[in-house]
């Protein structure tokens, strides 16, 4: 197996040189490839004075399927693993990647997390729908077979959130498996706030109202999930409301965000069906441009 690793990352110099530190202690051999940008931390200068990275790829754009995609454009593995910058690999890791690969195509483990109550740990993760059974991946610790990554054309750039959410569906599509494997795990340091950050909700809406459109139509498998969601998110800051944690206006104003994202989502995703019909349904995958890098810094 010849393994590459893609390390998307935006301004995270140290935890970037951690996760670097511990692919070049449990995984030295393979080919390491950074996507950097755009950022001003002096991530660039760190990379260039070490001698475990290969490839460095400058982006100009912040969305994480535009810098998993540059990384694309310039692996030489058979096997393509995707690992988040803030993640470090743990000793089983890569035999947990070698053991799922007989078992499926694309694999993908649990990241451990520390707080201050102690460490959290994911589960694999399944639903159905309409007539598929998706299996959902860990998109900053996931690996695939090259040819599935051809086949899947990359990640749609479209996306600015869920880009591995709309993959695993299209892996679904194509009778792709995704075999989840404990020792392929990864571990995260959280601060004491628990690192939890709140995303835009007109974004956030827009890119699941797409993925679902142009994956299944609009039909109810697409409608109930985005509904389903809306409906419990409005609930529960209701209820935030009535405890008076949060204002009136302020969900109202993120009311009127879901349902614009929504509509957005809903014609941008069946603009995109049209446009690719295959089950692929990537229109803006890693084919459809070639001047993601503003610069490369090739040491292979």
């Amino acid at each position: 197996m010849d393994l590459s690793v893609v390390v998307p990352t935006l301004n995270g110099r140290d935890r970037l040189a951690a996760c670097l530190d511990a692919l070049d202690a449990h995984a030295p051999d393979a080919e390491v490839i950074v996507v950097n940008g755009p950022s001003t931390d002096g991530t660039t200068g760190m990379i260039r004075d070490r001698d475990d990275v290969d490839v460095l790829v400058e982006v100009s754009t912040r969305t994480a399927n535009v810098s998993r995609n540059a990384g694309l454009e310039v692996v030489t593995g058979d096997v393509v693993a995707l690992l988040r910058y803030d993640l470090v690999v743990e000793p089983s890791w890569l035999a947990g990647l070698e053991g799922g690969l007989p078992e499926a195509p694309v694999v993908t483990g649990p990241t451990h997390r520390t707080l201050d109550g102690g460490m959290t740990t994911e589960e694999s993760e399944r639903r159905r729908v309409g007539s598929r059974e998706v299996t959902y991946f860990n998109g900053g610790n996931v690996a695939f077979r090259r040819s599935v990554l051809d086949a899947l054309d990359g990640f749609d750039e479209y996306l600015e959130t869920g880009g591995d959410r709309d993959a695993a569906h299209r892996l679904a599509a194509l009778d792709y498996a995704v075999a989840w494997r404990p020792e392929m795990c990864v571990r995260q340091e959280y601060s004491a706030d628990g690192g939890v950050t709140t995303g835009d909700r007109g974004v956030e809406f827009r890119s699941l109202a797409y993925r679902l459109v142009k994956n299944y139509g609009v039909q109810p498998a697409a409608a109930t999930g985005t509904i389903r969601r809306a409906l419990r998110d409005a609930l529960d800051a209701g209820r935030d409301v009535v405890r008076g944690d949060l204002a009136p206006t302020e969900w109202f104003g993120t009311g009127r965000a879901v349902v614009t994202g929504v509509a957005r989502g809903v014609a941008d995703g069946l603009a995109a069906r049209v446009e690719d019909r295959t089950p692929t349904r990537n229109p803006h995958g890693v084919s459809d441009r070639s001047d993601r890098a503003v610069a490369r810094y090739d040491w292979r």
